[in-house]
């Protein structure tokens, strides 16, 4: 990947959803083949976002917090303090002329870097086939989902949207859906783990690996 291509990390510190959900849209109408891909360290205040294949009835009582009809793929899911959120600005043409197959590869990359943050942590996490995300391999709680994804990929092969990793959260209103579409699915957080870390370390963590995966 050239020096154009190694995307460019940006820290947006704590910002509403709907802020960045249209600052990702302005960024990519606005970008040309000439502009650098960029990473955003995002964390938002309460909100559940939808993606396009999401059943609103999945939300189960949204408790006052606002529930956002967005473009990406996937179902719905919730943000919220203490959850990394790192979206990826690419254009996947610059790194391949197929960006249907490279789209694959990107999310494969996405969760791999995930897996490997946690590892770092010695958290044992994997992928589940058709159940984009990543979920604990072991231990008590093996099976519960602690980061997700979703992408919008437009036609000329550039992406926003993106990829959380829960931390250090109050994880009741993961109760108040169907995460991700699966009823009674658990979810956790590092901080429920017994991981005793930094939001921003994990930021850093993630985004790095990130660039690297995205720089093979």
């Amino acid at each position: 990947m050239t020096a154009l291509n190694r995307p460019l990390v940006l820290q947006r510190g704590r910002e509403a959803y709907d802020i960045t959900f249209a600052a990702m849209r302005a960024f990519t109408d606005a970008r040309t083949p000439q502009t650098a891909d960029e990473l955003w360290i995002v964390e938002h205040p309460p909100v559940f976002t939808l993606g396009l294949a999401a059943d609103p009835t999945h939300v189960l009582d949204a408790h006052d917090i606002p529930v956002v009809q967005t473009d990406r793929g996937g179902e719905v899911t919730y943000h919220g303090p203490g959850q990394v959120v790192i979206y990826l600005l690419l254009d996947l043409r610059r790194n391949q002329a197929n960006s249907r197959v490279f789209a694959r590869e990107l999310v494969n990359k996405i969760e791999q870097a995930v897996i490997d943050t946690l590892a770092a942590y010695n958290l044992a996490c994997e992928r589940k086939l058709g159940a984009p995300g990543i979920y604990l391999s072991d231990g008590p709680m093996q099976g519960a989902k602690i980061a997700a994804l979703g992408l919008k990929i437009r036609g000329n092969g550039c992406t926003y949207h993106g990829v959380s990793l829960n931390v250090a959260m109050d994880l009741t209103p993961f109760s108040w859906i169907n995460p991700c579409g699966y009823e009674g699915l658990a979810t956790i957080d590092m901080q429920s783990l017994g991981v005793q870390t930094t939001l921003s370390a994990v930021q850093n963590a993630l985004a790095e690996k990130l660039t690297q995966s995205l720089s093979r």
